[in-house]
């Protein structure tokens, strides 16, 4: 299937995925979802197109939110601010984009693009540029393919904008995070503008029909009595980390981000060992008793251990009983490049990245 229109179904079951794909980060789910439904419900559609349905020349502009996901709960978003943004953009080139694309699959970032889609009756790629979520805009393929950032757009609720143009993409993440605190913690970007070509060559595809595949996955097993966590795991190919109770919790805003870690004490076959996971906005590292289970750019999500519902990094809180998976990334993510941008070093820990599977399958020979 390389093009489809989104049902309000198709929402409900995206939105569950993209928070399961975001792990823990990319801003609350629940008010993405309501944005989306609100413009089916205005008689819009939106279209979703396959990668290879992008000309080599049309234009593609991501569309995205930046900043701390917590600011998001109270300062709801009306939907126009990346819609200014995106209009910025557009009269700084002086050409109309032809497709809309995620930038990340995760919370509100899955959203705003479709809605950004509807309004502007404009196809949205089912690509991305992670798989999952990250907290930098550095962070994502389109940067591991050469692709710059700027010229990009930034604008907030009020209507302050800028349009920034910058040396390389880490000094795009560092204006456009200080203009992020400034704006009050977060801010609406249209970035890294691209053509068909070398977006085709960088993005990460399917990442729009995954999340839809994964929240489909997780409602047919409940409604036909199975174990959502089962289904979860085989369409993610992910493994079960751990399974307890939150014992504290830790969370502060610094720098634009939110940065904390959770502690989890261990119930049934987990009693007796605790699990720590440390997150930037996204769950980065998962440590068991001292060892490291997984760590980026594998994903890591916490779910609700009665619903299987994903718990976004600002929605953890102290006597949750949860199950921790983990998922492999994208294999774009494990190439030299792709370590360098998002492995365990860049984020401070003195580790080597060890994929998933294999962390897991020397877990089995213990």
């Amino acid at each position: 299937m390389t093009e489809f229109y989104l049902s309000k179904q198709d929402v409900e079951d995206l939105v569950i995925g993209a928070a399961i794909l975001g792990t823990g980060g990319g801003g609350d789910p629940y008010i993405g979802k309501l944005m989306v439904l609100q413009e089916l419900e205005k008689g819009r559609k939106i279209r979703v197109v396959g990668v290879d349905d992008v000309d080599d020349e049309a234009f593609v502009v991501p569309v995205a939110a930046m900043g701390t996901p917590v600011v998001l709960i109270e300062k709801i978003p009306s939907g126009k601010e990346a819609l200014y943004s995106l209009k910025l953009l557009e009269n700084y080139f002086k050409r109309k984009v032809d497709f809309i694309s995620p930038i990340e699959a995760g919370g509100i970032n899955s959203t705003i693009p479709l809605v950004i889609a509807a309004e502007r009756s404009l196809p949205v790629i089912d690509a991305d540029g992670m798989g999952r979520a990250f907290p930098e805009l550095q962070m994502v393929t389109y940067h591991v393919y050469g692709i710059k950032a700027s010229p990009m757009a930034i604008s907030d609720e009020r209507g302050n904008a800028a349009i920034l143009d910058t040396v390389d993409n880490f000094w795009a993440e560092k204006i456009a995070r200080v203009i992020t605190v400034k704006f009050g913690g977060s801010a609406w970007i249209a970035i890294y503008p691209t053509f068909g070509k070398p977006y085709k060559e960088a993005a990460i595809r399917g990442s729009i029909s995954l999340a839809i595949e994964i929240g489909r996955a997780l409602r047919e097993s409940k409604a036909h009595g199975e174990n959502p966590i089962d289904a979860l795991l085989d369409v993610t190919h992910g493994f079960m980390l751990f399974k307890g109770k939150i014992v504290d919790i830790q969370r502060f805003n610094i720098g634009g981000f939110a940065r904390g870690e959770a502690t989890i004490e261990g119930l049934d076959e987990h009693k007796g060992s605790k699990l720590v996971i440390r997150f930037q906005n996204e769950n980065l590292v998962a440590i068991r008793d001292g060892e490291i289970m997984a760590s980026v750019p594998d994903l890591i999500t916490v779910l609700d251990s009665e619903s299987g519902k994903p718990i976004t990094t600002e929605r953890l809180r102290y006597g949750l009983r949860v199950i921790v998976i983990g998922i492999p990334c994208n294999e774009k993510w494990r190439t030299p490049k792709g370590l360098e941008t998002v492995g365990p070093k860049y984020f401070g820990y003195d580790i080597d990245y060890v994929p998933i599977e294999v962390r897991m399958r020397k877990g089995d020979q213990l």
